[in-house]
């Protein structure tokens, strides 16, 4: 597998969706058992509801590294970083549980989950029907589909299974035409990603784009690329309900201030 992730000529999402399936390998167990398992499943905490109060909501990211920057911060102890989104007025935490390019895990999403009170976005690349059962297991309240690493078969199949196992989904999409598939799916919170997967490149007139035309019964959550107050400011005129920041935060060497300054509180 190829390690260098700003060569243009190379698909990042399937370059990381490639090392997924390999993990996912070595953790797989019978859908029959998951089954079995969902009735001792943790509670779910209502992502959907905490995301559609007035105002612009936010998911804080706990994010160790990314394929476009490297290492973004250590987090040691990232149960301490999610209490400080908490009480800084995040809405929603995003835990990353890919081991390869995020250096994610699902023991982060456990000792997360385990500290806070907040619904929980389980942030990874789910593309088998065993992702979403152990997503729904681990007390997920969230997970993400990206419709770039999805068939539309597969897109809707895990939509709807998400969904009868009691979890909200965030429905990602790049481009106008995966907007399109997000809503025949009648997905309720779409976020726009103003990074590219397959290339890296970021730009923010995805947020331009999509967010105007998108109905105003979905929640629109802008993603990616989110470090200020005015850009902020800007997704919001464009119709976004939140904003999902992870680098910005990590970085920010206070992550509780900045919260409260992109929100302007």
């Amino acid at each position: 597998m190829k390690n260098n992730f700003s060569a243009p000529s190379e698909n990042v999402l399937s370059s990381i969706i490639e090392g997924v399936l390999d993990d996912v390998k070595s953790r797989m167990v019978p859908i029959a058992e998951l089954k079995k398992a969902i009735a001792s499943a943790p509670g779910l905490r209502g992502a959907k509801s905490a995301l559609s109060k007035d105002g612009m909501r936010l998911i804080a990211e706990v994010k160790r590294s990314s394929p476009s920057k490297g290492v973004l911060a250590e987090i040691s102890d990232p149960a301490a970083l999610a209490n400080i989104y908490q009480s800084g007025g995040a809405d929603v935490i995003s835990v990353l549980t890919e081991q390869r390019r995020f250096n994610g895990s699902i023991a982060d999403f456990n000792l997360v989950r385990n500290s806070v009170a907040l619904p929980l976005l389980r942030k990874d690349f789910i593309v088998t029907e065993f992702q979403v059962y152990e997503s729904r297991l681990i007390g997920a309240d969230l997970i993400l589909l990206i419709v770039a690493g999805l068939t539309k078969s597969e897109l809707k199949d895990f939509y709807q299974l998400a969904t009868e196992l009691g979890m909200d989904v965030l429905v990602e999409v790049h481009d106008e035409k995966e907007a399109e598939i997000a809503l025949e799916i009648n997905a309720e919170i779409i976020g726009v990603n103003s990074r590219n997967l397959k290339t890296l490149e970021v730009s923010d007139l995805n947020f331009e784009l999509i967010f105007p035309h998108l109905p105003a019964s979905v929640i629109k959550v802008a993603e990616s690329g989110i470090s200020t107050r005015s850009q902020v400011a800007l997704v919001e005129k464009l119709g976004a309900n939140a904003i999902l920041v992870g680098e910005s935060l990590v970085k920010s060497g206070d992550p509780k201030h900045m919260i409260k300054e992109l929100l302007n509180r």
